[in-house]
């Protein structure tokens, strides 16, 4: 999230040192699909921006919140939404957000989380290490994509690693 950047700078930057796919947010955790184009625009300009001035030029993909654009919204970039949510948003429990990824997860999947809840990270810590034992790897969404001989195309979203 756009506004947040500036207070999370080296955390930031660690994850794009680490090889993390850095992406946009929006600026303020609005809804896409729910202003006006200028006004949605506005919030992903305005997070590229940050993004830029911390990491440098750069391609960075699109998670709409709630993962909703408006219809034929096209913001220059690939956009990922998900396949697998655990609403660890609403249990907060880590129990079950695990076992809700566990049930779901299969290969390609793309994993929805919040890193806000604690619950939340001690779900996915518990999830790779058990997946990671099944035989799954992690990757960043371009290299899954890529993996698949996805070719990304700005404004198409994508849910899992087929496409």
């Amino acid at each position: 999230i756009g506004q947040q950047i500036e207070d999370n700078a080296d955390l930031v930057a660690r994850m794009a040192e680490e090889g993390h796919q850095v992406g946009n947010h929006t600026w303020s955790h609005q809804r896409l699909d729910s202003v006006l184009p200028d006004a949605a625009a506005q919030e992903v300009a305005r997070t590229d921006a940050a993004l830029e001035a911390l990491l440098g030029e750069g391609e960075y993909w699109l998670r709409p919140p709630y993962g909703q654009v408006a219809e034929g919204a096209d913001f220059g970039v690939p956009m990922v939404k998900w396949c697998v949510d655990p609403r660890d948003w609403e249990s907060r429990d880590a129990d079950k957000v695990a076992r809700a990824i566990l049930d779901c997860a299969e290969p390609n999947s793309i994993i929805l989380l919040h890193d806000i809840y604690p619950t939340s990270v001690d779900a996915a810590l518990r999830v790779v290490d058990q997946l990671r034992a099944e035989g799954y790897w992690f990757v960043t969404v371009e290299e899954l994509l890529w993996l698949n001989g996805v070719r990304p195309e700005a404004g198409s979203m994508y849910r899992t690693g087929r496409g």
